[in-house]
């Protein structure tokens, strides 16, 4: 799937292991063709190995770090001790990604009566990787792949499969708004500053929940934290002027990063 036929030097790489030996593990490059590479016992593990199928074995799925390729005689030397365990889940995600937009391009093409070769290369010269066009498909619509020169019919496919597909997941950030106002009315200023705490922002969901005065709790959903942080500063900026306008106080308390949710 990858748009080079050899690794480079520092490269992970997502390998099948083949056959085992005494002294070394062989195994093809699952991206690029199965072209073969070796893993020498001495990569394996840190510390004494005494035995190699302790560590490794047949068919085993294995993400690899490169650390030699010499393409005039095909040899890939492999270190599997030199990658830890967060590169090795990112590295397994974003291969079984790929194995998925790669799969989503056949399904376009035959839809379209296209060429999946011409869409991947296109996809490859533009993006890097196939599954980051299929978010940008489904984030910023047609006209992001529209421009690469592909037939209407194969830009349309690529489309509906993205939309049927892709899910872009999504982060909440979340914080308390304090609002005081001592004036006689002030109920009436408190409920049109978390008024003005919602505006629209695409892609953002904003959600005010009452604590105990005078505390509210605000919680914004968006596509990426960038997003999700400019929108709730704007929120708790919106409401707390109004009611410092209206002669009352008011504070912003953020709460650490949540996380992703579906």
């Amino acid at each position: 799937m990858k748009g080079e036929e050899w690794p480079e030097e520092g490269d992970l790489v997502v390998c099948t292991v083949q056959h085992v030996k005494d002294f070394v593990a062989f195994v093809s490059l699952d991206e690029y063709n199965g072209r073969e590479g070796l893993i020498p016992i001495s990569e394996i593990a840190t510390g004494w190995i005494k035995y190699i199928r302790d560590h490794i074995r047949e068919g085993q799925k294995v993400v690899c770090k490169v650390l030699n390729v010499d393409t005039s005689r095909g040899h890939i030397d492999l270190s599997l001790k030199d990658v830890n365990e967060h590169q090795r889940r990112e590295t397994i995600r974003e291969w079984k990604n790929e194995s998925k937009a790669a799969k989503w391009i056949s399904f376009a093409a035959e839809a379209s009566g296209g060429s999946a070769d011409a869409v991947e290369t296109a996809l490859y010269k533009k993006y890097g990787d196939l599954y980051t066009a299929f978010e940008d498909i489904v984030m910023n619509g047609a006209g992001v792949v529209g421009e690469l020169g592909l037939p209407e019919t194969s830009v349309d496919a690529l489309v509906a499969v993205a939309k049927e597909n892709v899910r872009i997941p999504k982060v909440t950030v979340a914080g308390n708004i304090i609002l005081t106002s001592p004036k006689p009315d002030g109920v009436n200023i408190i409920r049109r500053a978390l008024r003005s705490a919602e505006p629209k922002i695409a892609d953002v969901e904003i959600e005010l929940t009452y604590i105990g005065a005078p505390a509210y709790r605000i919680k914004v959903t968006a596509p990426d934290y960038k997003t999700a942080e400019k929108a709730i500063e704007r929120a708790a900026s919106a409401a707390i002027g109004v009611v410092e306008r209206a002669g009352g106080e008011g504070k912003f308390v953020k709460k650490p990063k949540s996380g992703k949710s579906s």
